[in-house]
């Protein structure tokens, strides 16, 4: 079932403000034995133990995997995302779902109404020829309270063994192999699950297919035997449901740091307590990064986190803006060790109207390849630094 459950009241003191008191005191922070505890008493889900990883950071890598992975399906292929084009990376999933379907494999499909608003009606009516199970989440012609409720979540399940996560969308932009935009694609991160942790994003899949009209899917039950790292926590939300957590848990990360904190964001127009607790991260002595964008085809939020670099700097918060392209990845390292990989921006919609998908990774191995990238990613950016941002906006 769904970790955790809709109107679930989370505790006291597992809220954010608490849990992250809790957190500050632990000698080795997110090493210790008590993060995982803890984020496992706030979620309330399995920690996926053993399973399979491998992140990209480029779309050509993570679609060349996808591609495998459902042309080798024998059962089942899920597909949950927010922006379903059809361009020719939409028509080449297409292609690829159809002949799936070819073969006896069960497909759905389920996208964002609002996300995909520019794909034509011939599309999914093409996709209903081939036998592909069709759905729109909040058709935008509708009741008007459900407007705000999206669903962010970027899900690809292969028979319930294979999952894939992050913050690709199906379109050109988002990193196919086809350049866009002067030769340059959007600069993304996506994983890559398998076993138990797969099993769980059909589960996930499941409620957004089933609030859009969908069939439920029939479940069993998924009982994972391995006790080895990397440990692997599923935090999955949606409004009503998995927000407060997911919050808690980010405060409880960024509380736990002792060394680095590491944040890569497209949309950060942060919530206070966000804000908070990386100012207090640094004036603690971690080295507290931002890697934002320094160019956004969402002028306005970018504009709004602007209003919080003054706090930032002046805490100690070095911050830094990508420029070669569109920045479009939402992680999270802490220590090396704990990385936070989805579709969750730090911004109000994620926390509050998104169904959003994200995965916490507690594995040394996992974490020093994202210091790598994250790293990489800063040779091609602008640090703004504190006197040259109160010069410009003094």
């Amino acid at each position: 079932m769904l970790h955790p459950l809709a109107g679930r009241k989370l505790p006291r003191t597992l809220r954010a403000h608490n849990a992250a008191r809790l957190a500050a005191v632990w000698p080795e922070g997110v090493k210790s034995a008590d993060y995982a505890q803890l984020v496992a008493r706030i979620d309330t889900g399995p920690l996926h133990c053993g399973d399979r990883i491998e992140v990209f950071h480029a779309g050509a890598d993570a679609f060349a995997a996808v591609q495998k992975a459902i042309e080798e399906a024998e059962t089942e292929v899920l597909v949950e995302t927010y922006i379903l084009k059809d361009d020719d990376t939409g028509h080449g999933l297409l292609n690829l779902l159809a002949r799936a379907v070819q073969r006896g494999v069960k497909v759905c499909v389920l996208a964002d109404a609002a996300g995909s608003w520019s794909t034509k009606r011939k599309f999914w009516r093409q996709m209903e020829n081939h036998g592909i199970e069709t759905r729109l989440f909040n058709p935008l012609i509708g009741r008007f309270r459900d407007l705000l409720l999206r669903d962010h979540r970027k899900i690809i399940v292969v028979d319930r063994r294979i999952a894939f996560t992050g913050g690709m969308n199906i379109s050109n932009e988002y990193g196919s192999s086809i350049s866009v935009e002067g030769g340059t694609v959007w600069r993304d991160s996506h994983v890559r699950l398998e076993r138990s942790s797969a099993w769980e994003m059909a589960v996930v899949f499941n409620e957004g297919w089933v609030r859009a009209g969908g069939i439920p899917l029939r479940l069993t039950s998924y009982q994972a035997s391995s006790a080895e790292p990397p440990r692997i926590m599923v935090l999955d939300s949606r409004s009503g449901r998995g927000h407060q957590e997911t919050a808690s848990i980010l405060a409880v990360t960024m509380a736990a740091a002792r060394q680095r904190l590491w944040i890569t964001n497209a949309y950060f127009a942060p919530h206070p307590g966000v804000l908070q607790g990386m100012c207090r991260a640094a004036r603690l002595g971690v080295d507290v990064r931002l890697l934002l964008p320094g160019k956004s085809d969402m002028p306005i939020v970018r504009r709004a986190g602007h209003g919080s670099y003054a706090t930032l700097l002046a805490s100690g918060v070095r911050i830094f803006e990508y420029q070669p392209a569109m920045l479009h990845a939402k992680t999270l390292l802490a220590d090396n060790f704990v990385s936070m990989i989805g579709s969750s921006n730090l911004d109000y919609r994620s926390y509050y109207f998104n169904a959003e998908c994200n995965v916490l990774i507690l594995d040394a191995e996992t974490g020093d390849g994202m210091a790598k990238t994250f790293t990489d990613d800063l040779s091609h950016c602008v640090e703004i630094t504190r006197s040259a941002w109160s010069e410009g906006h003094g």
